[in-house]
């Protein structure tokens, strides 16, 4: 592996453990030229996975995409960067449970909210006005009160 400080390419393995379920095992190294410590994470490749967007293009499955707008949302919220990672995975690990090699954007937006809802209720308000489009308010207001009367259910 080669140390992101001297770019020298002789480290060795700290320490190892799995996350995410198992499906992802955590690397801590030390680069044996300059001593920096450095975390690394390995998981399974995968076959291909196509995503539908809206317009019918196909593009490549991006779980920094999915993690971008989830950053975002979720900017100056009690909501951590593991707990964002940790909604990627399930995202991912959903979709790609079916064996299926193409999923659509809408699929892929509906389980992040799903997800998101679960977490934090601004930050699911953020994504959702981004990810419906909003063009009025009451559209806006329509999620929020879905939200809150969901919220009402649960307590």
């Amino acid at each position: 592996m080669i140390c992101p400080h001297c770019h020298q390419n002789s480290s060795h393995v700290l320490d190892s453990r799995p996350t995410s379920g198992g499906e992802v095992i955590r690397r801590r190294r030390e680069c044996e030229r300059c001593g920096y410590r450095f975390t690394t994470f390995e998981r399974v490749e995968h076959t291909p996975l196509l995503v539908i967007k809206n317009d019918g293009t196909r593009e490549p499955f991006q779980r920094q995409k999915i993690l971008r707008g989830l950053l975002r949302a979720a900017e100056k919220r009690p909501i951590s960067s593991q707990q964002l990672n940790e909604v990627v995975d399930h995202v991912e690990s959903v979709v790609r449970k079916d064996g299926q090699t193409e999923v659509t954007s809408k699929e892929i937006g509906q389980l992040v909210m799903d997800n998101l809802a679960e977490l934090d209720d601004v930050a699911y308000i953020r994504f959702a006005s981004v990810y419906r489009q909003f063009t009025d308010v009451s559209g806006f207001m329509k999620t929020l009160y879905d939200m809150m009367a969901k919220r009402q259910k649960e307590s």
